[in-house]
């Protein structure tokens, strides 16, 4: 899944003279597959496997031990935070980025609690990612002794107070937002570029960009509708089981 090492800026990638080695744990194939790839593209880590049940990631973890868990919250056979809390049961220290659609403030409470350290809500950008990466790994090359509470300050502010990822230009945090919610609620059906232009009150185009930016960042599949006359008209549809 990698794309091998590239030349990393002078001052932000990883300080760690060895890889810091992830597990992403993902139900969703095409999501899984794209979260390894991101991971694999920031120099400094590199994807020591891939799960996508509780049950297939517990028993990874008993025969290769990691640094880093990309935990998907919502899976198969139970809770993402129910497989961290086995795992912190069972003596596991690595430390957890839940990449999620989950919302629930509660939830994040708990999953602090239990050792999340960044939340990354999907849908989301290879530079999202990338950035909670490069901030983990300056949190995690911290050594030694702090010599006062500016030094503890500075190694936690590398963790808790990522910069947002910009959108791709003419993108909006919100209008993205919208066009997710109405593309879930859809179903297996799917909508149009123009129905979800409708539904939002955008034009058409504009939400056609938003619908392609979700099938390139892979949460939504594009397909072609037939039995009209004229060219086919595409549908889109969100990919998660969820």
């Amino acid at each position: 899944m990698s794309t091998g090492p590239c030349p990393e800026p002078p001052g932000t990638g990883p300080a760690a003279a060895s890889p810091i080695r992830v597990l992403v744990v993902e139900d969703d194939p095409v999501a899984a597959d794209a979260h390894a790839l991101y991971v694999g593209r920031v120099p400094g880590f590199t994807v020591a496997g891939v799960a996508h049940t509780r049950g297939d990631a517990s028993q990874f973890l008993k025969r290769t031990p990691v640094d880093l868990i990309l935990l998907d919250l919502y899976l198969p056979d139970g809770h993402g935070l129910q497989l961290l809390r086995s795992l912190r049961t069972a003596g596991h220290t690595a430390d957890v980025i839940a990449v999620t659609s989950a919302r629930d403030l509660a939830v994040v409470r708990e999953g602090v609690s239990l050792g999340v350290v960044q939340y990354v809500l999907k849908p989301f950008t290879f530079a999202t990612l990338r950035d909670r990466l490069v901030r983990y790994a300056e949190f995690h090359s911290a050594a030694g002794e702090a010599g006062g509470q500016e030094e503890v300050d500075r190694a936690l502010a590398a963790l808790r107070a990522p910069q947002p990822a910009a959108l791709p230009k003419g993108l909006a945090a919100d209008t993205l937002q919208s066009i997710t919610d109405t593309l879930r609620a859809a179903g297996p059906v799917g909508v149009s570029s123009g129905a979800a232009a409708s539904a939002v009150g955008i034009s058409r185009i504009t939400a056609r960009r938003y619908l392609e930016y979700l099938v390139d960042t892979g949460r939504a599949a594009r397909a072609p509708q037939y039995g009209q006359v004229g060219r086919p008209e595409l549908r889109y549809t969100w990919l998660s089981r969820r």
